[in-house]
């Protein structure tokens, strides 16, 4: 990577050539945090440390796995259920930095790039504010800034207005080309989980486009019930190639999820690509309500993440679980789709989507 420069630069990064790369385009690594706050997973925590493992095991079979920890303690216990998940420790690499939480897709760098010479990745600096819903959050603010020092990468500090932009990376998803999918849930609603106050769909729009490059954003309504974030995107509905998107599909007209993805659909058969085109649809099913307690969880199979060897899909334990593999088995035919036993994960209100950040590679590398 570059290096670091002393001080912040004072421009925008579309500026200077950068756009955020799709998922699915190279990668250098994954980032994880090591889970240790026992209040996301009540009572499950020493099970979630093996989900994990199996979650590093597939990602390091096709590239590093940079995982954050707590201490070298907290790194000599990651090593141990790591070793006995049979994970590839030559491909992990440890990174002790505090953190409040684990949920490294929110707080963790959004990466950008620039494929033109000389071509670099670099960090559009977020701000997080645990989703404008818990107290405990400014550790994991922090981890941007402390891993592009690390990295000895450039960090772009997004401000707009006068204001830092708070953004999870769960709020949005990018086909690489241009658009990027969000609701209006998430980034626009006056009253719940506000996290930038005064913000209109119009000030979100020049914050993508002068941070990320882009130049067309596509506002579905709402998110899944359960969903504490209030309205991600990454469990509604993703970018599965330039111009193709699976969408969430709720079949029981009970449901709750049932009107808000039929809208959601409304919006995408009228919405288009940065190109002027139709965006293709391909439903993507629930599965059934899942519940802590009386608390419905927010379970998604679009809740998958696109590692450079594999696409890790939550499952249910659910008759759907084999028709949502298959679905997006056809959408992704240059890697396998692999299926991850994602029930206990989602008492923590996300899955696998929700842990995971990609840092790209250099475009030339």
């Amino acid at each position: 990577m570059a290096s670091a420069r002393k001080k912040a630069p004072n421009h925008a990064p579309a500026q200077s050539g950068f756009r955020m790369p799709a998922e699915w385009e190279p990668h250098e690594a994954t980032w994880l945090g090591w889970p240790h706050n026992a209040s996301d997973w009540p009572g499950k925590l020493a099970t979630i440390h093996w989900v994990y493992g199996e979650i590093v095991r597939k990602l390091a079979e096709g590239e590093r796995v940079r995982i954050l920890v707590q201490s070298r303690t907290h790194e000599d216990r990651a090593r141990s259920v790591l070793t006995r998940a049979g994970a590839d420790l030559s491909f992990v690499e440890f990174f002790p930095m505090t953190t409040d939480r684990g949920w490294t897709r929110d707080f963790g760098p959004i990466f950008v790039t620039r494929d033109l010479a000389p071509s670099e990745v670099a960090i559009a600096r977020f701000r997080f504010t645990a989703w404008a819903r818990y107290p405990d959050w400014r550790n994991d603010d922090r981890v941007p800034v402390k891993l592009a020092a690390r990295l000895k990468c450039r960090s772009f500090p997004v401000m707009h207005k006068g204001h830092k932009v708070v953004l999870e990376g769960g709020g949005i998803d990018v086909n690489g080309a241009g658009t990027a999918l969000t609701t209006e849930e998430c980034l626009l609603d006056r009253a719940v989980q506000v996290r930038n106050p005064g913000f209109l769909a119009a000030d979100y729009e020049a914050v993508f486009r002068e941070s990320l490059g882009v130049t067309n954003v596509v506002w579905l309504n709402k998110g899944i019930a359960g969903d504490d974030t209030h309205g991600h995107v990454d469990d509604v509905c993703r970018f599965v190639n330039p111009t193709t998107v699976v969408l969430c599909q709720e079949r029981d007209g009970r449901d709750a999820n049932h009107r808000v993805l039929a809208e959601n659909r409304e919006r995408l058969e009228s919405a288009t690509l940065e190109n002027g085109t139709k965006i293709e649809v391909i439903p993507l099913p629930m599965p059934a309500p899942l519940y802590f307690g009386h608390r419905r969880l927010p379970a998604s199979y679009a809740n998958f993440y696109i590692a450079n060897t594999a696409v890790l899909v939550p499952t249910f334990n659910d008759p759907n679980d084999r028709m949502a593999l298959g679905i997006l088995s056809e959408c992704f035919r240059d890697r396998p789709v692999v299926g991850i036993h994602a029930v206990d994960l989602a008492w923590g209100f996300g899955t696998l989507h929700c842990l995971t950040q990609q840092q790209p590679a250099l475009p030339d590398g």
